[in-house]
């Protein structure tokens, strides 16, 4: 059973930078794709970025293209996502998934 744990998130004010972290424990992460999620309370949870299990696909939800790079290091069991030029509409619990596994969540709170 994988185990996965978000970290990273903070509080940044619009047009700053943020780098989440998920570390995957209790297997490797390399076979599988792997997605960011986020959610805003009382809303659905939204895809934001997914990347394959070699890194070689990655998908973007238009809100955040150009902006968030999604990234993983198979070695590490780590996925990453670099979110730049950041906006209060970005604010929410950042999620990482893993086939029906999920971390608890990181907040990210964009606001000046």
């Amino acid at each position: 059973q994988l185990q996965l744990a978000e970290s990273g998130g903070d509080l940044v004010q619009p047009g700053g930078s943020l780098r989440l972290s998920c570390t995957v424990s209790g297997g490797t992460s390399e076979y599988y794709d792997i997605a960011w999620f986020r959610q805003v309370r009382g809303k659905e949870r939204e895809e934001v970025s997914c990347t394959s299990s070699s890194g070689g696909r990655t998908n973007y939800a238009d809100s955040v293209k150009g902006r968030f790079t999604i990234s993983r290091d198979n070695a590490e069991n780590t996925i990453f996502l670099q979110m730049n030029n950041l906006k209060p509409e970005d604010t929410a619990v950042y999620y990482c998934n893993i086939l029906q596994y999920w971390g608890k969540g990181t907040p990210v709170n964009v606001s000046s």
